[in-house]
């Protein structure tokens, strides 16, 4: 077995560091932050030498400094073995080689500091706790005493002096006081500047700082502190805590005292001038619970003023009681960030909501929509939503889902008119692999998608009596089984579907069943066409005009009195929608700050459910037909209308080009030949 082997390093006659050598590792020396053992030396080279094992012997190798490295007085030249008190000489530095430490300190008069152990503990015998507090300048600087508790936080008995006041209860009154100050400050600089004014006014010291580890940090390293705020009532500015001194409190938990600091690098930090200020050093760890925060750093400029015992116990005191401050005002300061950050997501998701289920308008139909809405949300009935194409069924249905007690789950949304029987199918229900050419891979349906939300049914009254029978299957709770597969599969789902047919036509004609209709029957919204609601189309028309100026970012103030007048005495056969488009378009092509006549592209359509022509309802021209017909003709002289462009006529009926094809075929529609 290997023995131990140490690089003991000095500066001087000061004693720095201990460097233990592991066998099979390569230790380099030189001035480059790349090597493991690090000279600050001018005269040392950036790789200046290296230290390894060979056949069990520590071997020393020169890399070609441009100085050269000494052992004692003799030049190394080719591989050196080292022996046990071999002084290495690199630049003004020097390493003694040892296999145990206690060969290193064989001269007790050059001893003016004591080295990190390789543990990265102390050396150095602990003083007695009831040691003198004041020591001789000739004395080794050492940290003379330790604490983990403070007396001044824990109940005992108390020596109460001639005026009757006990020590220890002096200092528990100046800490509650602290303590109520810290309490109210706001941050944390705020409260370090009280924190050091209390400790100077009590404690033998004159400079200081509070440091912390940054939020959330797991590393107990000196080098990750932050200053927080640094006093001073001597001529001295703050000179940081070492980081051997800084890390050594925050490993082991204890507030230390340190004297006779003035030579060494270890327990003070030198200033520009390569000088240490301090004449004794205390360092307290600021620590809640077992989880460590940071640290109270104070010293003394003046040797007339030591810090004694009880110094540290109060340093220690005023430390915990930080402790507590600062997690209070970091638990405050987290809070007020976490409810910024909550505010600032209820306001993103009440615009989204307004985006999606918000209803505009303040008229009498619209608020009657509106309490519908509501009735609707508080409970987990089947809803029919009736109204003409565009006047925003699908707005209210989400409303309905955003109101209810489903609003966290999933809302899905599907065009039964989009889509053919067997597609529709799939959609609904999903599919199992191989169900049919095409079907890859399975694929859940939207009942599955939207369990525990809701699923809205636009076109209800297009789906084929093949869909109606399983979709009446479902409403009543039964379970379902994808195309392709027999695994039965329930859902808890909402249902609201929604229609712009006369459904009670389609029962009669036998088109809908009328099991399905009575069972979506249950609570029936019937939302205005806009030509109805003549008063909101203000309100729209400038909440539409808001939303595209801020898309497009054209500088549009709002609508000429002409324009705005044109709007209310128009009939908008294509509901809301059509509002929309028109002001869109009016958006784009508008050249001033206003919205004129000119903007405005208004189509000459009926409104929905009339010919084209307008009837005298009571005059001698009427001819009763039923609904049917009138749509018959009405969908025939729109295809004539537009030369049988099926896009275009489906676009100016306000209907889906697949809804479109379905008419025709229903009715038997064909063009005129010659048109």
């Amino acid at each position: 077995m290997a023995k131990l082997a140490y690089l003991v390093i000095r500066d001087g006659l000061k004693w720095t560091d201990v460097f233990r050598l592991v066998p099979g590792q390569a230790v380099t020396i030189g001035r480059a932050a790349t090597n493991q053992i690090v000279v600050k030396d001018d005269r040392c080279s950036r790789n200046h030498a290296e230290i390894f094992m060979s056949e069990g012997q520590w071997i020393l190798r020169d890399l070609d400094s441009r100085n050269g490295t000494l052992v004692g007085e003799q030049r190394v030249e080719g591989d050196w073995v080292l022996q046990p008190a071999d002084i290495i000489r690199v630049g003004r530095s020097q390493l003694v080689f040892v296999h145990h430490l206690t060969q290193a300190f064989d001269e007790p008069s050059t001893a003016i500091s004591q080295p990190p152990d390789a543990e990265g503990g102390t050396l150095e015998t602990e003083a007695d706790p009831d040691a003198d507090s004041v020591l001789s300048p000739y004395q080794p600087t050492t940290i003379t005493h330790r604490r983990g508790q403070t007396k001044f936080l824990e109940p005992g008995e108390e020596e109460e002096d001639e005026t009757g006041i006990s020590e220890k209860g002096l200092a528990a009154a100046k800490l509650c006081r602290l303590a109520f100050e810290l309490a109210k400050t706001s941050d944390q600089v705020a409260l370090a500047n009280l924190a050091l004014a209390g400790l100077f006014e009590s404690t033998q010291t004159d400079t200081g700082a509070l440091l912390l580890l940054p939020r959330g940090s797991r590393a107990l390293q000196g080098a990750d502190l932050e200053v927080i705020a640094s006093r001073s009532t001597a001529n001295q500015a703050y000179h940081p805590v070492s980081q051997f001194l800084a890390t050594t409190v925050l490993r082991e938990g204890e507030a230390v005292l340190a004297r006779n600091v003035m030579g060494d690098s270890t327990l003070g930090t030198r200033d520009s001038k390569g000088e240490i200020d301090a004449t004794s050093v205390i360092c307290a760890p600021v620590r809640h619970g077992k989880k460590m925060l940071g640290l109270v750093h104070i010293y003394s400029t003046d040797s007339r003023h030591v810090p004694d015992p009880d110094d540290l116990e109060f340093t220690l005191a005023v430390a915990n009681t930080v402790a507590v401050a600062v997690t209070n005002l970091r638990q405050r300061q987290e809070l007020a960030e976490n409810l910024t950050q909550m505010k600032d997501e209820n306001i993103q998701l009440r615009e989204q909501l307004r985006a999606q289920s918000e209803i505009i308008g303040s008229s009498p139909a619209a608020s009657k929509v509106t309490e519908e809405i509501a009735r609707a949300a508080s409970s987990n009935a089947t809803v029919l939503i009736r109204g003409e194409s565009g006047v925003g069924k699908e707005l209210v249905a989400r409303a309905v889902h955003y109101s209810s007690a489903r609003s966290k789950n999933t809302f899905v949304c599907l065009n039964c008119a989009a889509l053919s029987e067997d597609l529709l199918a799939s959609e609904l229900f999903g599919h199992e692999r191989g169900a049919f050419t095409g079907a890859t891979e399975r694929k859940i349906g939207k009942f599955e998608a939207a369990d525990g939300g809701t699923i809205m049914l636009d076109e209800i009254g297009e789906m084929s009596p093949g869909i109606q029978a399983k979709f009446l299957r479902v409403l009543e709770g039964h379970p379902f089984e994808r195309v392709g597969g027999n695994k039965p599969i329930k859902v808890n789902v909402r249902v609201i579907a929604a229609t712009n047919r006369d459904l009670e036509q389609d029962v009669a004609d036998e088109r809908f069943r009328r099991d399905l209709f009575f069972r979506l029957h249950v609570l029936e919204m019937v939302v205005p066409a806009l030509r109805k609601r003549v008063e909101d189309i203000p309100e729209l028309a400038h909440y539409f005009l808001r939303q595209f100026v801020a898309e497009t970012g054209r500088r549009i103030e709002g609508f000429t009195e002409e324009a705005m007048q044109q709007l209310i005495s128009y009939r908008w056969p294509g509901n809301v929608r059509e509002l929309k488009n028109v002001v869109e378009r009016a958006v784009v092509l508008c050249r001033g700050r206003q919205i004129d006549q000119g903007d405005l592209l208004l189509s000459s359509l009926p409104t929905s459910g009339s010919t084209g022509e307008i009837v005298d309802v009571g005059g001698a021209s009427f001819n009763p037909a039923s609904l049917s017909d009138v749509e018959r003709q009405h969908i025939q002289a729109m295809l004539d209308h537009t030369g049988w462009n099926k896009s275009r006529a489906a676009s100016l009926l306000g209907i889906e080009r697949s809804t479109l094809d379905r008419k025709i075929r229903r009715y038997g529609l064909a063009q005129i030949s010659g048109q």
